[in-house]
This record gives structure tokens, sequence and C-alpha cells, in this order.
């Protein structure tokens, strides 16, 4: 089977983990050999509810048996998709009520992009250093890190960085600036949460320049940091609103969210300004809506704060020089990215799912399920504690 995977379905690395997946279910994976993984992952933020969760599929098999893609986007009413676009602007703040669903989040920061540029008239986009928003053209050309962007350019022009958390860097923001895009707590640089009153300061310096202020929270939204999103916790709101993951429970999702009067650009301003086939597809928008309700009637936004204390407590070691992030968010920073490296794969061993962050090689991923249990989380700890305790001896 292995061979297989690697001969026919194009890959992104030379050594992928390569587990073979009978099935998940909860907050554990089980490969074709009947070995049961304990998952820290969450299918990298996006398994909110954890694996099979049993609305999502109702869901899905119910819309399934009604109908699947009929039209794009845009044309016609499709219930699933309007009642999520609804219920979605109840558990946020006014004017971010307009919600534009399209398939990932990296089409979503396209999206967005092109919103900002369309409606201000400018073309200057801000974004942070060591930022990731992701892979294609748009979303690549906000990275900082050359070495990545280089075999593909030239990216889109007008692009200028800041640093994240630097005040002196915000007067970068100018009259002629479209768009500020930020990711709410830096996701592969290592999980790096904004300082202070910084994110206040970056939405005051929009303002006065009448810059729309993005922020991509489609690592962070959706109660994984203990708010639906994280720009709650920092007296802010976005302009415009971009999310994914999370979004549909393990079905590929994304969208941006704005004010009527923004939004307006794409068909008033600009007609067909974004038009996407499959975005707000039936199928995934009712999966979508299963999760938004599921996480509401579970109140798991309320219970990601014990749960991350809880994490802050049992992960105290001496090979763990820092503990990042906020809420179910968590980078362990160890010494080295070997260290890192070797806590992944003995993990794995083990039989628990830990993963790398993209940027920060010191840094190992803890982003399981919202519905984690203290049990799970105390288990998942023992491990990782045991396995700092095996490398200990080496790095003494």
């Amino acid at each position: 089977m292995l061979e297989v995977f690697k001969k026919y379905q194009a890959q992104t690395t030379e050594n992928p983990l390569g587990l073979i997946i009978k099935k998940a279910k909860g907050c554990y994976i089980y490969d074709n050999k009947g070995n049961k993984y304990l998952d820290f992952v969450a299918g990298v933020s996006a398994n909110v509810l954890g694996h099979s969760n049993r609305k999502i599929i109702r869901a899905i098999k119910v819309q399934a048996r009604s109908y699947l893609h009929v039209m794009v986007y845009g044309e016609f009413a499709l219930s699933p998709a309007v009642e999520y676009c609804k219920k979605l602007s109840e558990v946020l703040p006014e004017p971010l009520n307009s919600t534009y669903l399209v398939n990932s989040g990296t089409e979503a920061i396209e999206a967005a992009i092109k919103l900002a540029r369309a409606y201000t008239g400018n073309t200057k986009i801000v974004a942070a250093k060591d930022a990731y928003h992701g892979n294609t053209m748009g979303s690549l050309s906000l990275m900082s890190l050359k070495e990545r962007m280089k075999p593909f350019e030239p990216l889109i022009p007008d692009i200028s960085h800041i640093r994240f958390n630097n005040e002196d860097d915000i007067s970068i923001i100018d009259d002629n600036t479209a768009a500020v895009v930020l990711e709410t707590i830096q996701g592969g640089a290592g999980f790096i949460s904004p300082k202070t009153d910084y994110l206040i300061k970056i939405a005051n310096r929009c303002r006065q320049t009448k810059t729309l202020l993005i922020l991509d929270e489609i690592q962070p939204g959706f109660g994984r940091t203990g708010k639906w999103f994280a720009f709650e916790h920092y007296n802010i709101q976005p302009d415009i609103l971009v999310i994914g993951k999370a979004m549909a429970g393990g079905l590929p999702s994304g969208a941006i969210v704005s004010s009527q009067e923004i939004m307006k650009t794409f068909s008033q301003k600009i007609p067909l300004g974004h038009i996407t086939t499959f975005g707000g597809n039936p199928l995934i928008a009712n999966a979508a809506l299963a999760t938004l309700n599921e996480i509401i009637r579970l109140k798991l936004t309320a219970k990601v704060k014990d749960k991350e204390q809880l994490f802050r407590t049992k992960l105290i070691h001496p090979l763990i020089k820092e503990v990042r992030g906020k809420g179910l968010m968590l980078a362990l920073i160890l010494q080295d990215a070997l260290m890192a490296n070797e806590l992944v794969v003995r993990a794995k061993e083990k039989k628990l799912i830990l993963f790398w962050l993209l940027f920060e090689k010191r840094a190992v991923r803890i982003t399981p399920p919202l519905t984690v249990s203290e049990k799970e989380i105390k288990k998942g700890c023992q491990i990782i504690i045991s396995i700092l305790d095996e490398l200990q001896p080496n790095v003494d």
C-alpha cells in the first residue's frame, strides 16, 4: 500500500509519516494493523469535533440524499449554505454578517486580497514577516521567506512586510495601503500570540489610513483558543475575517466574512469579482452547519481554557523551553529541530500523533480536537514526558 501511495499519489515530502488508515473515531486514528493512535493534531486543526462525529456524518448523509452540486456559487438559494451563513452571523459581532463561501483557507485569502484592492482602489498590501496564509500565488506572495517564494516568482507585486509584534513598523501602513493581512496568532512561525495592545494599535492605524484589516483565523477560529475567534481576546475586530480548516469539521471549506457594504464590491462594483464553482457546496455547507451547532450545543469554547491549563500543568520538563500559543493551539518549543523531529517520530511509535510546524523547526504542534478528554490529555502528555526523559541523557 505504501509503495503504491508513493508511486501514484504526488508527495509533498520524501518521508511522509505513512500511516495506512483504516478508520478514525473521536480522538483516535486506527491503522490497517489494528494499532490505535491518540490524535493530538486533529488534521492540522481541522477536526474540531474529533473524527467521525455522528452529527456531521448524519448531516452529510441527509444532504447527499437530497442533492449535491446544482449550480455555481451565488445563483441558487441552497438552504444549507443560507442557514450556515445566518447561523455564523449569530456568533460574530456586527457588521460581520455577510459570508462568501469558498473551498479552502488559501482561496479565502485570495478572495480577501481581491476584495480589499477592489473596495479601496489601492494596491499595497501589508503582511507580517514569517506569516503563512497558504500556498496559492496570492497567499504565497504574502510570505517573507525568500527560499520558499523564489522558485515561483514573479508573484503578485506591491507587498510590504512588518515584523509581528513590533510597533515600530506600524507606520509602514499608509494612505496607499489597501489592507493589512495578519494571522491573529502566527501559526507556521511558532504559534506566536500578539502582545498587549499590538492589534489595537494596528487597527487604529488602519482606521486612520482607511486601510482594511484582514485577520486570518483559518487555524485559531471556531473555538480553538477559547473564544469563537481569536480576535475576541484582543478587543478588536477585522474588516474582513478569513476562516477555514475547522469550519466543516473535516471537509474542505473556507470563507471570508465582512460587512454588507464591503462584500457588495463583488456583486455591484465589480460583478463576478470573485467566482467559484464549488464554493458553498450544499453537502459541505450542511456539515459546516452541523459543526457550528455542535460546538454551540456542547459549549466547547467554554471548556478550552481548563484544557489548556491541564496541558500546561502536565507539559513541564527541562527539555521544553516554552509552551506557546493559546487554548488548544499549543506548540512545544524544544532546544533544536533535531529534538523536535525525534519527539514527533518517537511519539508515533508510542501511538501518539504529533506534528511539526512549518517554519519554526524547534516546535512540535499540539492541536487536538476540542472534544479531547481530561483522561486523553493526561495520557498524551505522559507519553510526551516519557519520550523527553529518554532524550534527556543524550542532552546531558
